[in-house]
């Protein structure tokens, strides 16, 4: 590692991660400087490296290289750079240090996993994500946000055990630690556990549900670190490892549809985002699948472009939440008359998710859909149509209507701190830029983007698949037939681990500790059993050697049960006649020359 630290710049990743270590340190002004500080200065590194290897270095004899940087993993780091900066704006007034360290821990691991250029630390990045992203789970410290925690960190624990298993195996049939291209082979055990590994942390169903679980859970201010590293990160390492992979075509349309139904359904609101989350990555995943490079495009630029809307809607309900302490839209409602600005922001990401003409969404989701239609996949075409009206419905809908409009709920906070304000105006600001002018964003793009998003044509259909969903959201309303918002659970496929987990629970309490109290029944009674025959067992062989005793001396102590008592008595008192004693004596010395002269 000499070679990192002496070389005069460090990566990124531990830039975060090492000055995170300083933050308990400070405290007031300089803190909050310092905070913003970070994430900056890791941008204006990034900035200045050429294309190629960077921070190579050794541990144990293995090559580890911490800056792979190339057209992909540079746009990768760009957005999680800044996004960084405007979450640890949004988190300023957060006076929790656990929230700070874990918020920079985590966002330095993603830089780590996007840069690295071999199995070995991109392993220990991915284990650092995972820890440090359960702390803004646990930073809620609620009954419920412990629970979701718990989940949360056992999912992760049996992914990164897929990967590193996957890695182990990789490294043993190549020799080397270095990777790029893997591809999914069905013979090759490796390729299948590294996917595997990476597909829970991208949320494919149905391994997606941790998701949905965990994220609501999380502090106002840590759902927006949430949203942006996991997921995305994941989809970089697909994007690196198995582009052209025919099953996530599939898979990313079935993650791209399935999370709408469920979301109609949800009434926590940042359910509602989360879902819409899972739904988003599907048309990235979609786009990697895929593989040509028109694709691949559309997938940086849609993780990059939904990094950005989806922090925006996280940060726009987390500063409802942190004004009024609600998330559910029984609970909120009209809150435009005293918040108009927050509700404003809100707006800009609901029409950015939902790929309105001039937001970021309409520049780079159309990058996508328009490779399912050169590809004539025309099954994925129809389902990604589908999932575009869909997240509409309830993303770009539900969740500005529900919270700032609908009923009147009667609250009338403020708006946020100012801090949240400039944090969700920069991520605002930048959904409306990019959808305007999307030159800068395409520029950064792993392959040279030939793609006109404003044509007539792809305007005029976007805005009639818009206004067919808002027209279906209007009449379901006025006709009382939307869904009704419920306070409840909706089980997703975690009913594995929350139902099942617990009939688990019951079913080996029943029988386990069943076996457990027949056996000590069992094992009592033996015990009883065998004292009981210890103690009788003196009597009972001194009763049966001098019975012949008795029978000789003709006397009234014939009578078994007689002798029996007489023989307990004379053992327990000690009062045994010296002639009975000589008799046993010789006896048993007569039993022992009968055995030498046998053998």
């Amino acid at each position: 590692m000499d070679q990192i630290f002496f070389s005069g710049t460090l990566p990124p990743s531990l830039i975060f991660i090492l000055g995170a270590m300083l933050v308990p340190a400070l405290s007031g002004r300089l803190k909050q400087v310092y905070l913003l500080m970070l994430p900056l200065a890791a941008l204006l590194m990034l900035m200045s490296m050429p294309n190629g290897m960077h921070w190579n270095t050794s541990l144990l004899g293995y090559d580890l290289v911490l800056g792979r940087i190339d057209g992909l993993s540079r746009a990768f780091g760009y957005i999680f750079s800044l996004v960084s900066f405007i979450a640890v704006l949004f988190a300023l007034q957060v006076k929790d240090d656990i929230q700070h360290v874990a918020g920079l821990c985590y966002a330095g691991a993603a830089l780590g996993v996007t840069f690295a250029g071999d199995l070995i630390s991109l392993y220990i990045f991915w284990e650092i994500m995972a820890v440090a992203s359960t702390f803004l789970i646990l930073a809620r410290r609620t009954k419920s946000a412990h629970g979701a925690a718990f989940r949360y960190i056992m999912v992760h624990i049996v992914g990164g055990l897929l990967l590193l298993a996957g890695v182990v195996m990789k490294i043993s049939q190549t020799g080397t630690t270095a990777f790029d291209y893997i591809g999914l082979g069905l013979n090759d055990a490796a390729s299948i556990l590294i996917f595997l590994g990476i597909a829970i942390n991208a949320a494919i169903p149905p391994l997606h549900s941790w998701l949905q679980d965990a994220y609501p859970e999380a502090t106002a201010t840590g759902a927006v670190f949430l949203s942006a590293f996991t997921t995305k990160s994941a989809v970089y390492l697909m994007a690196r490892t198995y582009p052209g992979t025919e099953l996530l075509i599939w898979l990313g349309a079935a993650m791209a549809a399935i999370p709408i139904f469920y979301a109609v359904l949800e009434n926590d609101l940042r359910r509602v985002l989360a879902y819409s989350l899972i739904n988003q990555v599907g048309f990235m995943m979609v786009g990697v699948g895929i593989g040509s490079e028109l694709a691949i495009n559309g997938t940086v630029a849609h993780a990059f472009c939904h990094i950005l809307y989806k922090a925006l809607l996280f940060m726009s309900i987390g500063a409802v939440m942190h004004m009024t302490g609600r998330s559910r839209c029984t609970d909120l409602g009209g809150l435009y008359r005293t918040m108009p600005l927050t509700c404003l922001f809100c707006i800009i990401g609901a029409a950015s998710i939902s790929a309105f003409p001039l937001f970021s969404g309409f520049v780079s989701k159309s990058m996508i859909i328009s490779a399912t239609g050169h590809g004539k996949i025309v099954a994925v075409w129809l389902i990604l149509q589908f999932a575009s009206a869909g997240v509409f419905h309830h993303a770009g809908i539900k969740v500005p209507f529900f919270t700032f409009f609908g009923h009147d709920s009667g609250l009338r906070p403020k708006e946020p701190p100012l801090n949240m304000l400039l944090a969700m105006g920069i991520a605002a600001f930048l959904c409306v830029y990019l959808g305007v002018n999307p030159g800068p964003l395409y520029s950064i793009l792993p392959f040279p983007v030939e793609y006109v998003p404003y044509t007539g044509a792809h305007v005029v259909a976007q805005l009639q698949l818009l206004m067919f969903g808002a027209l279906a959201f209007t009449l379901l309303i006025l006709s009382g037939k939307y869904p009704a918002e419920i306070r409840a659970i909706n089980l997703d496929t975690d009913w594995f681990y929350r139902k099942g987990g617990r009939l688990f629970y019951v079913v080996a309490d029943k029988v386990f500790n069943g076996i457990n109290a027949v056996s000590a029944r069992l094992t009592a009674g033996a015990v009883r059993g065998l004292a009981a025959l210890c103690d009788a067992l003196p009597t009972t062989a001194a009763v049966i050697i001098t019975a012949p005793v008795n029978w000789l001396s003709g006397s009234e102590r014939r009578n078994g049960h007689a002798w029996k008592a007489y023989v307990q008595e004379a053992l327990a008192t000690g009062t045994v006649p010296t002639g009975a004693t000589i008799l046993v004596i010789t006896l048993g010395l007569a039993c022992l020359v009968a055995v030498a002269l046998v053998l």
